[in-house]
């Protein structure tokens, strides 16, 4: 009962969210194009429910600065004043609201991460892929990019195991202070979450 529940709450968030970010999201669209260029998009493969693969998106953040032989440079080099911006504000997380209303996310779920950490995860940190990714979650109220990989897998399991209506709540709510107040958008080591390596333990 819960899932169907949590699947038309998702319906009717992200299309109201959607709908009444409209003009928002049609400025960061132009203001993107105009300050980092094209594509105005970042889509990017990641692992849904089970692992299964969806493609996720969100406004781009970064240029694509190379070094003289053709590589990327690093992310902390590449994300701009203006990506900065959107990051601290999570404006650039508002398309992922399509992916919540066509069901390959969950408004609210552990983050999905990057498909090559996939075979890194331990059997305990494999179970945050148990429940569709979600925009925001325990993660992202209890210290975002700031905490460790293990307190964040904590964090998801400990959500897909108590997962519940009025959990969902409370963490949306809590999703918009923790955004109003910008707090832990970037580690102590990288420009947002270092790479996990696996499990060191």
């Amino acid at each position: 009962m819960y899932q169907f529940s949590k699947r038309v709450f998702d319906i009717f968030f992200s299309l109201a969210w959607l709908i009444g970010f409209s003009p928002l999201l049609i400025v960061v669209a132009i203001l993107v194009r105009l300050k980092l260029g094209s594509p105005i998009l970042f889509i990017q493969e990641r692992p849904g429910k089970d692992a299964k693969p969806f493609r996720m998106v969100k406004f781009r953040t970064m240029t694509d600065a190379r070094d003289e032989a053709g590589n990327l440079l690093p992310d902390e080099v590449r994300l701009t004043a203006f990506g900065k911006f959107l990051r601290s504000t999570t404006l650039d997380e508002f398309p992922e609201m399509w992916n919540v209303l066509v069901g390959e996310m969950s408004v609210v779920g552990p983050r999905p991460l990057m498909m090559r950490y996939l075979p890194r995860y331990n059997s305990f940190q494999a179970r945050r892929m148990e429940m569709k990714p979600g925009v925001t979650g325990l993660a992202q109220i209890n210290g975002r990019n700031a905490i460790s990989w293990d307190e964040k897998f904590a964090l998801d399991v400990s959500y897909v195991d108590n997962s519940s209506f009025w959990l969902d709540l409370k963490i949306v709510v809590k999703t918009f202070f923790v955004v109003i107040n910008r707090r832990n958008i970037n580690s102590s080591k990288a420009a947002t979450m270092e790479e996990f390596m696996g499990d060191t333990k």
